[in-house]
Formats: structure tokens, sequence, C-alpha cells
């Protein structure tokens, strides 16, 4: 049961979590936080919004250097700060029932002209944007982190943001492991019933409060952290989802966007069924890139000249006999489902390519299959020792409360079959992932329609080889957008900044000096 993460895939820093949570009095878990609920303080009418909570600080400079000092970028002069506040659980209720948040400010050292804070989010959803501040402080151009505090967040759920946890570690190995392409009657029924397990698991451990997870709540949220932070306009960088967070951010609050950039839009238009077929289509696409990069390289491809027949029969062998791995003390064996997970994974970005080929080699040729869980443990969120983050749980909490769409086991079966036509790959996947929000017992809070009307000019990158968000996403955002500005990247991977320098280029100048490109810009590879 594989799964599209609309995730940024940004450099993550490996067990930075586990780190922070050091810095934090006691994080507490989202079940902790309801149990107080009954002594919080009495809701006021929705008219009389309450001033947001102040951010209170600390430095973390001594748990997060450490785990940056051997990256590329570290050698940047850079201080952490962690922080910590209080958003309403539910807005209708602004002075009841609160949950915290958690955030990291970057700052590096120098800066000059300050414009404000940049607030980033990777996507997911699920995936922390704690991390992908830190990540991308050591990447992104030096120009912007002169001007801008780099501020990422952890959403409401996610992370150390009171997380969403009720998706056990045991049902998530079977859910990765499960049969990643089922079409008969016993494999999507054992599919049905795995998605069932996880959506009665959660509504029996949170019920109806499953449904405070939600993007419009989430970008009401980020308005709060913004007073907090002191400024009077939003700056945003947003990847894969956190183009749709940052979408309804701007319908909600058109007036405070200063800058905003959507990278890799998710495509506003698209019912659950269309995404789920782009995505698959996108999917087949990546592999096709990846193949065609392999085979033209002069030391030859490790997978021979068909690389996607390769793929194939590693699937049929890991199906008969599950694949043991050469990590020590790693009892797992792959099977079709971890082999097609890992793949996924490596089409995000291109510079795993190369990890990619020699993975499924030494699968195939040596029946090791340790690199193949290197790459779907990092997609998945599993750690070393054998527990998960809760992306998977905060992935399908969010992706479900978003939407009130919903697919009967007879047309997934139907489209599971004409799909894994169309799509070998990947199709039967995407079309029994529709099923998931069909069993998912929670309050829905449907994404609105998203034109931002009467905001600043909005910058949305889009690119031509995205096998996660395929380009017709960015370029019906921008045109849904009033202020829409589309700027394409003709590149493989998912995302494009800060990958290029054209794309560098065109995105900085937009940040400091609000000098938006020439709607429709294209950038080379």
């Amino acid at each position: 049961m594989i799964m599209r993460l609309h995730n940024g895939r940004l450099a993550v820093v490996p067990s930075l979590l586990l780190a922070v949570a050091l810095v934090l009095a006691g994080c507490t878990s989202f079940s902790d936080t309801l149990g107080n609920e009954a002594s919080s303080p009495a809701a006021a009418s929705p008219s009389a919004e309450p001033e947001p909570a102040p951010i209170e600080w600390s430095d973390c400079n001594k748990q997060i250097q450490p785990l940056v000092a051997d990256q590329p970028g570290s050698d940047r002069d850079l201080t952490f700060e962690c922080g910590r506040t209080e958003v309403p659980i539910s807005y209708d209720e602004p002075e009841g029932a609160t949950l915290p948040l958690f955030l990291v400010r970057v700052v590096m050292a120098g800066q000059t002209d300050r414009i404000g804070s940049l607030m980033v989010n990777p996507g997911g959803p699920g995936a922390s944007g704690a991390d992908a501040a830190i990540g991308l402080a050591l990447t992104m151009p030096e120009y912007v982190l002169q001007r801008f505090d780099l501020i990422g967040f952890d959403p409401r759920g996610v992370g150390l943001s009171t997380p969403v946890e009720c998706i056990p570690a045991e049902l998530k190995d079977r859910m990765i492991a499960a049969e990643p392409r089922p079409t008969t009657d016993e494999e999507l029924g054992e599919s049905f019933a795995l998605t069932k397990e996880a959506a009665d698991g959660c509504a029996d451990q949170y019920g109806d409060a499953l449904g405070t997870f939600n993007t419009v709540d989430t970008a009401r949220d980020m308005d709060r952290l913004r007073e907090g932070l002191g400024d009077d306009q939003l700056n945003y960088l947003g990847y894969s989802y956190g183009t749709t967070l940052g979408s309804t951010y701007a319908e909600l609050f058109p007036g405070k966007v200063r800058a905003m950039v959507l990278d890799a839009a998710v495509d506003p238009d698209a019912d659950k069924q269309a995404d789920a077929e782009a995505g698959a289509k996108g999917f087949e696409a990546g592999f096709d890139a990846f193949s065609a990069n392999c085979t033209g390289l002069l030391a030859g491809c490790p997978l021979g000249t068909e690389p996607r027949q390769y793929v194939e029969r590693l699937l049929g062998e890991a199906d008969k006999a599950p694949i043991p791995s050469s990590e020590e003390g790693e009892t797992r064996k792959a099977t079709a489902g971890v082999v097609l997970t890992a793949v996924q994974a490596a089409l995000y970005d291109a510079e795993s390519w190369p990890q990619l080929a020699q993975a499924l080699a030494a699968a195939y040729k040596d029946k090791d299959a340790k690199g193949l869980f290197s790459l779907a443990d990092n997609y998945t969120g599993r750690l070393d020792d054998d527990s998960y983050s809760n992306l998977l749980d905060a992935n399908l909490a969010i992706n479900c409360a978003d939407t009130e769409e919903t697919f009967d086991e007879t047309d997934v079966r139907a489209l599971a079959e004409e799909w894994d036509a169309k799509y070998p790959l990947f199709g039967a996947a995407a079309a029994t992932g529709l099923y998931t929000c069909s069993v998912w017992k929670a309050d829905r809070t449907p994404l609105p329609e998203r034109d931002a009307a009467g905001s600043a000019p909005i910058l949305v990158v889009g690119n031509s080889g995205d096998p996660v968000t395929p380009l017709p996403g960015a370029v019906d955002m921008a045109n849904d957008l009033d202020a829409g500005v589309l700027l394409t990247w003709q590149g493989q991977g998912h995302t494009a900044y800060p990958k290029t320098p054209c794309i560098n280029e065109a995105v900085n100048n937009y940040l400091v000096d609000l000098m938006a490109p020439m709607d429709g810009l294209t950038c080379p590879a």
C-alpha cells in the first residue's frame, strides 16, 4: 500500500525532532491536550477574537548545531532558537481550549536591512516545518538569509505540535509491505481491510477531534504566528502540499500577504480522482526519466538496457521470496510493497536516482535489500529504533479532514483494474488510495476555492518533469489566483527552488525586492 506524499522532500536533519524535544519541558500529545479541555476558559463568541499568545523562545544551538555539523552549508554562521506558543483548538471558540505549536527560528549572522520573517512549509501534509527550516538554512541562497529570519513550524498534529499518533508501527509495517498493485478481489480486500484498520484505530483514539487537523485551521494558525513574530504581513515559501496551505492562507487573509512562493503546486482544480490519476501518470513519466538517465550513463546502467523490465522481475522475485537485508539487526525482508515504495521515494529527487539504481541492482543480484529499506524508511518516516514519526498519521488525518469526497469499493475496484493497465507500476495503488477517506471517521473542513482576491502578486513555481505534482497543477494554481505569476523550470524531480540559478534569481528577487518575474517565464534544465 504505497502512498503519494505531497512532500517537498527537502533536506532533513536526521533525528532532529528527537533532539529538539529535549529543549521542551514535556512535549504533550494531542490526547493530553484534549484531557485538559474541561479546565480551559469558557469559549467566547467568534467576534471577540483574543490577542494571539506570545511565542516563548529558547536557545537550542546546543541541540541542533551537532546535527548539522557535517552537512554542506554547516559552515554558515547560524543561530537556532526553538519556540512554543498556543493556538485555539477550534476557531469557533477562540478563547476555549488550546494546543501548543512548535517552531524553529534560524538567523544568519550579519543580517542587513532585515525585512522580517520567512515562514516555510515542506508539505506532506505531515512533514516537519522545523526540520525544513534547518535544512533550508543550509542550502538557501545567502542573499535571502541576509534579509530574513527563517521560520519553520510544525503544523497542528505534526511533529512536536501535539502530534496525532494513532497508527501503530506494526500496522505501518504491514501497510508498506502489502501488495503494492492490488487488482484481484483478494488483494483489494486486503487493501481495504488495512485502510479500515487504520481508520478505526484513529477514530477509537481521537473520536471527533480528528477533524481538528485541517488545513483551514492551520492557515489560521499561521496568521497567529505572523502576529506573534511581529510581522505586519506574511512572507512564505511552501512546497507541494505547502502550496495548498499557502494558497488557503492567501484566500483567508489576502491583505496580509507580502510575498508568497508556491513551489510544486498541488492542482487546486483537480478532484481527488483526477489528482490521483495525475499522480500515477506523473510517477510513470518520472520512472521513464529515471530509466533514460540510467541507460544513458557512459559507465552503463546497473539495471541493464530495460530498467522497467528489471524492476518487474525484481517485484516478481520479492513477491515469491521477500529479500533480506545485510543491515546489522534488520529482521525485515523486502516485499514487493517495499520495493515499489523505494522506487517511488527516489523519484522525488533526481539526485537519488544513482542510489535507486544501486539499491535495485543489489536487491536483485545480491539478494540484499539494505538500500531499498533506506529509501523506503526515509520516505515513510521509519526511524532506527523501529518506531515511526507521525508523518503517515498526520498525512491521513489532514488529507481526510480537507475533503468530503468518498469512493465506494465497487468504484475503486474498477479504477484499480483500469489504471493498472494504463499505469503499470503506480496505477493500482493510486486507485486504492482513493478509498482511504471513505472510511475515515472525522468532521470535514473542505478547502475553499482560492483566488485570493486583493492579495499581492503570488509566485507559483512548476517543474515540467515533476512526477508528484505535475506541471498542469502549477498552471491551474497561477491561473486561479487573481495575482498569480507562473514560473516554470524544465527539470526533473519534485520542486525547483533552490536547485538552479535561473529559478534562484527569480525567486530571490521576488522575496527580497518584490520584483516578480514575467508571467510565464521558463528556466532551462
